[in-house]
Protein backbone atom coordinates (compact mmCIF):
# COMPACT_ATOMS: atom_id res chain seq x y z
CA UNK A 1 0.00 0.00 0.00
CA UNK A 2 1.22 3.60 -0.63
CA UNK A 3 0.30 6.21 1.08
CA UNK A 4 -1.34 9.42 -1.12
CA UNK A 5 -2.59 7.31 -4.34
CA UNK A 6 -2.86 4.20 -5.72
CA UNK A 7 -0.73 1.97 -7.48
CA UNK A 8 -3.02 2.87 -10.44
CA UNK A 9 -3.08 6.40 -10.39
CA UNK A 10 0.85 5.83 -9.98
CA UNK A 11 1.18 3.93 -13.36
CA UNK A 12 -1.39 6.34 -14.83
CA UNK A 13 1.40 9.24 -14.34
CA UNK A 14 4.06 7.42 -15.58
CA UNK A 15 2.41 7.02 -18.77
CA UNK A 16 1.34 10.27 -19.05
CA UNK A 17 4.74 12.09 -18.33
CA UNK A 18 6.75 12.48 -21.77
CA UNK A 19 10.11 11.86 -19.25
CA UNK A 20 8.94 8.79 -18.27
CA UNK A 21 6.27 7.24 -20.25
CA UNK A 22 9.07 4.82 -22.14
CA UNK A 23 10.51 3.64 -18.81
CA UNK A 24 8.81 -0.23 -18.88
CA UNK A 25 6.72 -0.65 -15.64
CA UNK A 26 6.42 -3.89 -13.67
CA UNK A 27 3.74 -3.98 -11.45
CA UNK A 28 4.77 -6.79 -8.08
CA UNK A 29 1.59 -7.37 -5.96
CA UNK A 30 0.22 -9.88 -3.68
CA UNK A 31 -2.63 -9.33 -5.38
CA UNK A 32 -3.27 -12.09 -7.67
CA UNK A 33 -6.68 -11.56 -9.15
CA UNK A 34 -6.77 -11.63 -13.07
CA UNK A 35 -9.08 -8.70 -13.64
CA UNK A 36 -6.52 -6.59 -11.52
CA UNK A 37 -3.46 -7.72 -13.74
CA UNK A 38 -5.13 -6.95 -16.57
CA UNK A 39 -5.98 -3.45 -15.57
CA UNK A 40 -2.57 -2.78 -15.01
CA UNK A 41 -1.39 -4.83 -18.21
CA UNK A 42 -4.19 -2.33 -19.93
CA UNK A 43 -3.20 0.97 -18.49
CA UNK A 44 0.37 0.39 -19.91
CA UNK A 45 2.18 -2.20 -17.52
CA UNK A 46 4.78 -3.95 -19.06
CA UNK A 47 4.79 -7.16 -16.99
CA UNK A 48 2.86 -7.93 -13.84
CA UNK A 49 4.52 -10.39 -10.92
CA UNK A 50 3.09 -12.25 -8.10
CA UNK A 51 4.49 -11.95 -4.77
CA UNK A 52 6.43 -13.67 -3.56
CA UNK A 53 8.94 -13.09 -6.32
CA UNK A 54 10.54 -15.78 -7.63
CA UNK A 55 14.42 -15.44 -8.75
CA UNK A 56 13.66 -17.38 -11.74
CA UNK A 57 10.75 -13.89 -12.26
CA UNK A 58 13.56 -11.62 -11.98
CA UNK A 59 15.93 -13.57 -14.62
CA UNK A 60 13.46 -13.86 -17.19
CA UNK A 61 12.27 -10.19 -16.57
CA UNK A 62 16.43 -9.42 -16.89
CA UNK A 63 17.00 -11.80 -20.13
CA UNK A 64 13.92 -10.32 -21.56
CA UNK A 65 14.63 -6.94 -21.16
CA UNK A 66 18.65 -7.25 -21.61
CA UNK A 67 18.02 -8.92 -25.49
CA UNK A 68 15.25 -6.12 -26.20
CA UNK A 69 18.17 -3.37 -25.28
CA UNK A 70 20.55 -4.87 -27.07
CA UNK A 71 17.42 -5.26 -30.23
CA UNK A 72 16.98 -1.12 -30.13
CA UNK A 73 21.20 -0.34 -30.03
CA UNK A 74 21.63 -2.28 -33.16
Amino acid sequence: CMPGMTGYELLKKIKESSSFREIPVVIMSSENVMARIDRCLEEGAEEFIAKPVKLSDVKRLRDYYMASREVRSV
